[in-house]
């Protein structure tokens, strides 16, 4: 399964670390071992179904528990039963491997 999420807490962080709540859900990306890539406006991982919703559940917390007030989180899920589902690298390599910019 490959997910793309954006969390937006408010505020997104505290003053010195104006986006130190929205940091929170990336640790909790980046600690659960899965494959992840953190772009300008959101976190693309891919996993187990099972672990991917508990990662995507997670991340959206964690700004709570960081101390934002309210979170707004916007996910994509892509899911295939095929033997070869797509992955992350297979649908950006294209676009990386000599790509122009």
């Amino acid at each position: 399964m490959i997910v793309e999420i954006e969390c937006l807490p408010r505020p997104s962080g505290e003053p010195g670390a104006p986006y130190s709540f929205v940091e929170a859900a990336i640790r909790v990306i980046q600690a659960s071992g899965l494959n992840y890539e953190v772009s300008a406006l959101g976190t693309t991982f891919e996993g187990e179904p099972d672990e991917a919703w508990r990662v995507a559940r997670e991340a959206h917390e964690a700004c709570l528990a960081a101390g934002a007030e309210s979170v707004l989180t916007i996910v994509k899920f892509s899911q295939s039963r095929l033997p070869n589902p797509p992955t992350m690298a297979s649908l950006t390599a294209k676009f990386r491997d000599g790509g122009s910019r």
